[in-house]
């Protein structure tokens, strides 16, 4: 699957200007995130496991 082919979510905190963020898109095989200003450059790929333990973390930061 390509990442063209793959929906991608922008992140809902964003850069006082409103366009430094990254993009978040799931696949089969593994959580894709990537830069939204060069989405040609390839994302970075991690097991949903690790994307989990990420997403626990960053919460409990912003308690």
């Amino acid at each position: 699957m390509s990442t063209t082919e793959l929906a991608w979510f922008k992140s809902s905190y964003r850069g006082s200007s409103g366009d430094n963020c990254v993009e978040v898109a799931l696949s089969p095989e593994a959580i894709l995130v990537r830069d939204s200003k060069d989405t040609e450059l390839r994302p970075l790929a991690v097991s949903p496991d690790a994307w989990s333990a990420f997403a626990a973390h960053a919460a409990d930061a912003h308690v």
